[in-house]
């Protein structure tokens, strides 16, 4: 008959005794015991309660970057406007120029 070993392990003053049976055992309790906490946490309404309000918070930060980014397309818009427009008024005060010494020199022939 082959006799199994024992591992001994000391924890403080005093010495335990364990086989492969009690880690087992321990493993499976441990296993269990952190399984419940995770539902107790999963259940846990002051969780659902801070989940709830960091995605609100999440929706908040998004709607601001949102307004900041249209915001920001609209003064990209208003500049191309405005440089739009003055070259466009550029452009009708060179062609009134062209056109006025056009005229002077025509009455000067």
């Amino acid at each position: 008959m082959v006799q199994r070993q024992r591992a001994t392990v000391r924890l403080g003053p005093k010495r335990y005794s364990t086989d492969f049976k009690d880690r087992l055992g321990a493993a499976s309790a441990a296993k269990k015991a952190q399984i419940q906490r995770a539902r107790a946490t999963g259940e846990d309404p002051a969780r659902l309660r801070r989940i709830e309000a960091r995605s609100e918070i999440v929706a908040a930060r998004n709607i601001r970057i949102a307004e900041r980014e249209r915001v920001r397309r609209e003064a990209i818009a208003r500049e191309a406007a405005e440089q739009a427009a003055a070259e466009a008024a550029e452009a009708a005060a060179q062609t009134a120029r062209k056109a006025e010494e056009e005229a002077r020199e025509g009455e000067a022939r």
